[in-house]
């Protein structure tokens, strides 16, 4: 594929990287990640092969909920540093060729946010309306609950007004009214002010619910978002967290349109891999593949193995969530609401190495844009201790001494013994070529390599094994087919496969060698357990650079 058509639409093949300023590195010595001390770390990013930062919620806040609940959308958390510690940061990041997007968490503010404080202070109030009141609330369904560990209800009483106020997450973040043309407005101004300070976009805290109160059409709100993004900057995204199933998650990406909400997390497809690794068997993922419907032109899927919060499984039937509970969090403290993990995937994965290069080359070669959360490259654990989320928010481990901070009192302590900063960390990991961090970059340039995965049409194939899960992805003449065995067994494998034209061959593109194909376009070869191949259809003895247009 022509390289200056695909770079026009650059998170079709980005690779996207989750970070919290607060736990990534200490700029200045006082416990708590900074802007300073990211920006020091930026070329890890540049090295590892990052095209976009996704940096999770840094503005001010009393910091009840990890920063998601905000009292000013126009600035930075003191913390973390100052407005121009952020543009040098992003001056650097674009020095860098990395683009920028964040967090947008505009359901709700905190009590604490000056905006509530007028809204509660009267009735009367100017910006009363800006937040959702009522008399007497309906009896609330106890499914609708988010935090059913810290809540009861979705409705607070005000002592001082005499009515209640919605609150979708924590009591103390009331929500706010969308339907309030004002509360639009400002959603607007504060999309705007950041793009202005160069983001390339948002990722939209769970979309649902942000819309879910809005009269008339609710995706007119969410248009009308995307609208004035393009009208400020046509290359810029919103990224939807959207956690529903497939048929009613289409209608954000703006029913085939693609004018709504650029990319949408593949939660379904997150899932139902957590099933098949648990398992050993990828037919629940194979499943979910040939269910997804294809997006819009323009828009894409956002694929990942891990996330910034509990590992959720709520989409899965109760006996197949059980099943991924026994063989990943077999006890209680590792089980977050009922529905989650509160886990990273190194110790869930018991520190199987082939298991975690297997996980990730999945990851890679699933159709769409891989989103990585930052310390999965060197395999990062979690600390239980934390609450809640938090076990997941550990501080970045970048030497044997930890090299986050030279303060040793930080919020969250890293992991101790196995996962601990002596075994885990980005300088011995650099330096070795078998580890984590330098299969993650293999990956990475490959699947940059190979504009198929992400662009192409796909199609998952029978491979001979019910251990084995083969997909094709075509793309402008060009074909690439990875294959993996979930199983701690070889795994023969038989695949079939046409319209290749003058290809004859099958060259890996992750380790050196070839398979050759037969006239009828068959091949056969042997995993080894949890094995991994990712092939490109070729002629023999064909430059690289000419595989691409063979199958024409």
């Amino acid at each position: 594929m022509r390289l200056t058509y695909t770079a026009d639409l650059w998170w079709k093949n980005a690779v996207v990287y989750c970070l919290d300023v607060e736990t990534y590195k200490d700029g200045n010595g006082d416990g708590i990640g900074d802007f300073r001390g990211l920006t020091q770390e930026i070329d890890h990013l540049r090295r590892l092969g990052v095209t976009c930062i996704w940096l999770m919620p840094f503005f001010p806040t009393p910091d009840r909920d990890d920063g998601y609940d905000i009292t000013d959308f126009y600035s930075v958390d003191p913390r973390l540093g100052t407005l121009g510690d952020f543009v040098e940061f992003m001056r650097t990041a674009k020095d860098r060729g990395m683009r920028v997007i964040a967090d947008l968490v505009v359901n709700h503010t905190s009590d604490e946010h000056p905006w509530f404080k007028e809204a509660r202070a009267s009735r009367d109030s100017a910006r009363r309306d800006w937040y959702v009141w009522q008399d007497e609330p309906d009896p609330v369904d106890p499914k609708t609950i988010v935090f059913p560990d810290k809540e009861d209800s979705i409705w607070e009483f005000d002592e001082k007004t005499g009515q209640y106020y919605l609150h979708t997450f924590y009591r103390f973040q009331p929500d706010l009214n969308v339907n309030n043309p004002e509360v639009r407005d400002e959603i607007a101004r504060i999309l705007g002010f950041w793009m202005e300070l160069g983001l390339s976009g948002f990722r939209v805290d769970a979309v649902p619910f942000l819309i879910e109160g809005v009269g008339g059409d609710p995706h007119e709100f969410l248009a009308d978002l995307r609208a004035f993004m393009n009208r400020r900057d046509g290359t810029s995204i919103l990224l939807g967290e959207v956690n529903l199933p497939y048929p009613e998650l289409m209608k954000y990406f703006g029913e085939g349109n693609g004018d709504e909400v650029t990319m949408c997390f593949d939660f379904i497809g997150m899932q139902r891999f957590h099933l098949s690794m648990a398992r050993r068997n990828p037919r629940a993922l194979a499943e979910a593949l040939r269910e997804r419907p294809k997006a819009p032109d323009d828009s894409q899927w956002a694929t990942f193995a891990r996330n910034h919060d509990e590992l959720t499984l709520d989409k899965l039937t109760d006996a197949e969530r059980q099943e991924v509970f026994d063989a990943f969090g077999p006890e209680k403290d590792m089980r977050l609401f009922g529905r989650g993990l509160r886990r990273r995937l190194p110790p869930m994965l018991g520190g199987d190495p082939r298991r975690l290069k297997l996980a990730y080359s999945v990851l890679f070669s699933l159709p769409g844009t891989p989103v990585l959360f930052y310390g999965e490259e060197i395999g990062l654990g979690e600390n239980l201790e934390a609450e809640g989320r938090m076990a997941v928010r550990v501080p970045m481990q970048w030497s044997t001494s930890g090299g986050f901070s030279p303060d040793p009192k930080v919020s969250v302590p890293s992991p101790d013994g196995e996962y601990g900063p002596r075994n885990v960390n980005v300088d011995d990991q650099r330096r070795d070529p078998g580890s984590l961090l330098r299969w993650i970059m293999l990956l990475i340039e490959r699947y940059r390599e190979s504009p198929e995965l992400a662009w192409g049409d796909y199609e998952v194939l029978e491979a001979g094994d019910d251990a084995v899960l083969a997909h094709r992805t075509d793309a402008e003449g060009g074909t690439v087919i990875a294959v993996h065995n979930f199983a701690d067994r070889e795994a023969g494998v038989e695949l079939a496969l046409s319209g290749l034209g003058h290809c004859d061959v099958l060259v890996d593109l992750l380790v050196d060698g070839s398979l050759d194909l037969r006239s009828d376009g068959r091949v056969t070869f042997t995993l080894e357990p949890y094995g991994t191949r990712w092939l490109r259809a070729s002629v023999a003895d064909a430059p690289p650079e000419d595989t691409s247009a063979l199958s024409q």
